[in-house]
């Protein structure tokens, strides 16, 4: 074989390995706008107001089952839309107590961490904003697992203002 052949093959063969790993790579870079939705359950742990201490699971039990999607604008920040019906459950009856709307923006702090600035809208005539942290504890491809600590602060329909903390599990996808 003679060198011009060796160098037009050697360049050829560099020219595909080059062409290839571009495709991979390109393959594996993320488009934005990215939509990504949720669905989880959420635990009120404990509000506090000028009222006194409530805490979930005394006198009743409260579950939140959130369902949700994010509109990623770039890889640090994007939009999110939520709705959470709760449960109320006594030692009589359990219904849909009250109903959650609650948009807000997302900026993603690395690590798996992410800051939820929410606005809250209930049915129950309440209204407020709930700052949300949340951490994604294992990454699959088809979905994520996450936990989140929810700090609602509630305010209006003649009630005293209440500040709380709960507890979030879900699953992203």
């Amino acid at each position: 074989m003679k060198a011009k052949q060796r160098k037009t093959i050697l360049f050829t063969i560099l020219l595909y390995v080059i062409l290839s790993t571009t495709a991979i790579a390109q393959q594996h870079q993320t488009t934005y706008p990215k939509i990504t939705g949720y669905v989880g359950i959420v635990h009120p742990l404990v509000s506090f107001s000028t009222d006194g201490t409530h805490t979930n699971f005394k006198d009743s039990y409260i579950v939140g089952l959130p369902i949700g999607i994010n509109i990623w604008k770039s890889d640090k920040i994007g939009f999110s839309s939520e709705i959470v019906p709760f449960i109320k459950a006594t030692s009589t009856n359990s219904k849909v107590n009250n109903v959650l709307f609650h948009p807000g923006i997302l900026v993603a702090l690395g690590d798996g961490f992410t800051f939820a600035g929410r606005l809250a809208f209930e049915t129950s005539g309440r209204y407020g904003i709930t700052p949300v942290f949340n951490k994604v504890i294992k990454k699959n491809k088809a979905c994520s697992y996450f936990v989140a600590i929810p700090l609602p602060a509630r305010f209006g329909n003649d009630q005293s203002s209440t500040y709380g903390i709960g507890f979030q599990f879900g699953i992203s996808f």
